[in-house]
C-alpha cells in the first residue's frame, strides 16, 4: 500500500481509538445519546461546527460555485451558517431549558404520542439520506487513495462508520469532533494558503465577472429559485436533530446558546475557503469534468505525500463528524420514541442495547443509499428538504405558543411532506419547498382555528 494510504489508515485508527476510549463511559442512554448533558463551551462549539461542516461544505458547495458562481453558496456556507446563528439566537435557551433526551421527546410533550411517532417517521429519513451522502464521499477518497473502485470503497467506508459510530456514542463524537475540527481547519488553511502564496488564487478571482459575483447570478437565476435555494438550509435544517442533540448535550442553556455562535461563526469562516476557490475554479483547473472534483485536483497538484495525508484527513474529519451525527440522531428517535415506548420496564442497559442497534440498522441504509443514490449536492439537498416544511412550522409554532393542538400538527406535517414530495418528484411547481412551508402553515393555522372554534362551540354548549 503507498504513503498515503496508510496515513489515512493510521489516522482512522486513532479516531477508533478515541470512540474506545470514551465508550468505556459509556453506562445509560443519556451517555450514549446526549453525553450526559456534561458539554462545555469549546467542545459544544466545535461539535455543532463539525456536524455541519461536511462533505457537501467542502467539495459540493466548491464544485456548485465553480458551474454557478456564489448564486451556489447559498446552502454552504451562507445558508447552513445562518441557520446555526438562529438556531442560537431564537431557540438554542427554549429547547435546552426543556430537558429532552431528543427532539422527538417536545412533539410528545408537546402534542401527543401520536404526532411524536409521525414526526419520527418524517425526521429519520433525512438523516440517513445525509449520511449517505457523507458515506459516498468517503468512498470517493479511499477509491482515490488506493487505487480501489468506487463501490468497493463505499461498502469499506460504510462499514468504518457504522462500527466508529455504534462504538463511541456522541461523547466520542463530541471529543474526535474537536480533533477533527482541528484537521479539517488546518487542511483547508493549507490549501488556501498554498494557493495565495503562488498567487493563483488572487488572479483567478480577479478574473470572475460581475454575474459570478453576484448571490443572484446577475438577475438571470429568477427569484423563486433563489428564494428556495437559501429556505432549504435556513428553514429545512433549523430544527434538524443533528444539531438539537449537541444542544441538549451542552452543560446549561449558556452553554448551548454560545455555542452556536461561535460553531456558526466557525462555519462562515472556515467555508469561505472552499467558496473562494469554488469561485476562481475555473481559472485554477480550466475544464473540469466533475466540478466536486476541484479540491482534490488542487490539493493532489499542490501538496506532497505529507501535505496530502493531512489535507485528505481533512476530508475525511468533514465527513466522519457529520455522518456519525447523522446516524446518530436517526438512532436516537427511533429507538428513545419509537422503540422505548413500546417496551415498558425496559432497563438502562436495553435501551442502551436499543439505540446501539438502530444507529447499526440506519448505518447499513445509509451505505444502500450511499451505493444507489445520485451526486453528493443531490444527497444533501433532498435530506434538508424532505419533510422538513411541517417539522419547521409545527416546531416554530408550538414552542413559541400554544396555537393548534395534535391535529394542527399532523395537518401541517403531512401536508408539508406531501407538496414537496408532489412538488419535487412530479415538477408540479418550480419552488416545491417554499410551496410546501407556506401550505404547511396555512394547514395548521386553519386547523387550530377550527380546533378553536369546535372547543368554543363545546365549552358554550355544556355552559347551556
Amino acid at each position: 500500500m503507498n504513503f498515503i494510504l496508510w496515513g489515512l489508515l493510521a489516522y482512522l485508527a486513532a479516531q477508533v481509538a478515541i470512540a474506545f476510549a470514551v465508550s468505556r463511559f459509556i453506562r445509560t442512554e443519556a451517555d450514549y445519546l446526549v453525553a450526559g448533558r456534561r458539554l462545555g463551551i469549546g467542545l459544544a462549539s466545535f461539535s455543532i461546527f463539525a456536524t455541519w461542516f461536511g462533505a457537501e461544505t467542502v467539495i459540493g458547495s466548491a464544485g456548485l460555485i465553480y458551474e454557478n458562481g456564489l448564486a451556489g453558496g447559498s446552502g454552504d456556507p451562507f445558508g447552513y451558517a445562518l441557520c446555526i446563528l438562529i438556531l442560537g439566537a431564537f431557540f438554542a435557551r427554549k429547547l435546552w431549558l426543556r430537558k429532552y433526551t431528543t427532539f422527538g421527546d417536545f412533539f410528545r410533550e408537546r402534542y401527543s404520542p401520536g404526532v411524536e411517532r409521525l414526526a419520527a417517521i418524517l425526521i429519520i429519513p433525512p438523516s440517513i439520506i445525509w449520511a449517505a451522502a457523507q458515506v459516498r464521499a468517503f468512498g470517493q477518497i479511499v477509491s482515490l487513495a488506493s487505487g480501489i473502485d468506487v463501490e468497493t470503497a463505499i461498502t469499506l467506508a460504510a462499514v468504518f462508520v457504522i462500527f466508529y459510530t455504534v462504538l463511541g456514542g456522541l461523547l466520542a463524537d463530541a471529543w474526535t469532533d474537536l480533533i477533527q475540527g482541528g484537521v479539517l481547519i488546518l487542511g483547508l488553511l493549507l490549501l488556501g494558503g498554498a494557493l495565495l502564496l503562488d498567487g493563483s488564487l488572487p488572479a483567478a478571482l480577479a478574473a470572475n465577472d460581475a454575474a459570478r459575483l453576484s448571490m443572484t447570478g446577475g438577475g438571470e437565476i429568477p427569484w423563486y429559485v433563489v428564494a428556495e435555494d437559501w429556505a432549504i438550509p435556513v428553514f429545512g435544517s433549523l430544527l434538524a436533530v443533528e444539531l438539537i442533540s449537541r444542544l441538549l448535550a451542552a452543560r446549561s442553556a449558556e452553554v448551548a446558546q454560545r455555542a452556536c455562535f461561535v460553531g456558526g461563526g466557525m462555519f462562515l469562516l472556515v467555508g469561505l475557503i472552499p467558496a473562494l476557490i469554488g469561485l476562481g475554479g475555473p481559472w485554477l483547473v480550466p475544464g473540469l469534468e466533475d466540478p466536486e472534483q476541484l479540491i482534490p485536483a488542487l490539493a493532489q497538484s499542490r501538496f506532497g505525500d505529507v501535505l496530502f495525508v493531512i489535507f485528505a484527513g481533512a476530508l475525511i474529519s468533514a465527513i466522519l463528524s457529520t455522518v456519525d451525527s447523522a446516524l446518530l440522531a436517526a438512532g436516537a428517535i427511533l429507538s428513545h420514541n419509537i422503540v422505548v415506548p413500546l417496551r415498558q420496564g425496559i432497563s438502562e442497559r436495553g435501551k442502551l442495547l436499543s439505540a446501539r442497534a438502530a444507529v447499526f440498522a440506519f448505518g447499513v441504509l445509509a451505505w444502500l443509499f450511499a451505493i444507489h443514490g445520485g451526486s453528493i449536492y443531490e444527497l444533501v439537498q433532498t435530506a434538508s428538504a424532505f419533510g422538513s416544511a411541517g417539522i419547521f412550522v409545527v416546531g416554530a409554532v408550538g414552542l413559541f405558543s400554544r396555537i393548534g393542538g395534535p391535529l394542527a400538527a399532523y395537518a401541517a406535517m403531512l401536508v408539508g411532506a406531501g407538496l414537496w414530495a408532489a412538488g419535487e418528484l412530479l415538477e408540479l411547481w418550480p419552488a416545491p419547498y417554499i410551496v410546501s412551508i407556506i401550505a404547511a402553515m396555512a394547514s395548521y393555522l386553519a386547523v387550530a382555528w377550527l380546533e378553536s372554534a369546535r372547543t368554543s362551540r363545546v365549552a358554550a354548549a355544556e355552559g347551556v
